[in-house]
């Protein structure tokens, strides 16, 4: 027997998906400060309440329409219509979503905003070189065999490991990032640990 919950998030597929983001999304920063060896009384609270509201408020609403979107254009779960999705997601919605993260999430930090943007500068391309090495496979996956009402939920569960790496990202130290640009992100991640 269906819930209330279960009926309203079936009938409103974003509150489904602010939902979750509002979990995952902090969640994340969690797992990251742990990988910082933080103890238990050291995590940043704040943090991932930042996380939480960003995830929720601004990154489930944006995907939400894109998937929304790109299903009216380019409808159904063909290869062919997964790969013209896949593509138009790894050179659109993808560079949008990360610069949107480390501005917003800069301004959110109560940084000024000529700091968001050399944040932005600092870290925007080794970001999106590792995701154009993991997004399109999982893209691919969620355009050709989730339903689409699943899609963001799905996005959603694949999304913890990454964002997991965004919170690393946002919390390395940019001049770190700028020395090493032209390096290979997997190198990067792993100099720096």
């Amino acid at each position: 027997m269906p819930t209330a919950y279960s009926k309203i998030f079936t009938k409103y597929p974003l509150l489904r998906g602010m939902a979750t983001y509002s979990v995952l999304w902090p969640t994340s920063s969690l797992v990251q400060q742990t990988f910082e060896k933080n103890k238990f009384g050291d995590y940043d609270l704040w943090r991932c309440a930042r996380y939480g509201l960003f995830g929720s408020c601004y990154v489930a609403p944006s995907l939400y329409s894109w998937l929304t979107i790109a299903n009216i254009i380019w409808p159904g779960t063909s290869i062919r219509s997964g790969i013209i999705k896949t593509c138009v997601e790894t050179i659109t919605y993808a560079p949008f979503a990360m610069i949107s993260f480390y501005f917003i999430m800069s301004l959110l930090e109560s940084k000024p905003f000529y700091e968001a943007v050399a944040e932005v500068e600092a870290k925007f391309l080794p970001t999106y070189k590792m995701a154009v090495t993991i997004w399109p496979t999982i893209a691919m996956i969620n355009f050709c065999l989730i339903p689409p009402n699943n899609r963001v939920p799905f996005i959603s569960i694949c999304s913890l490991v990454w964002t997991s790496y965004l919170a690393y990202m946002k919390h390395l130290d940019k001049e770190k990032i700028m020395v090493s640009s032209t390096t290979n992100p997997v190198k990067l991640l792993k100099a720096t640990y």
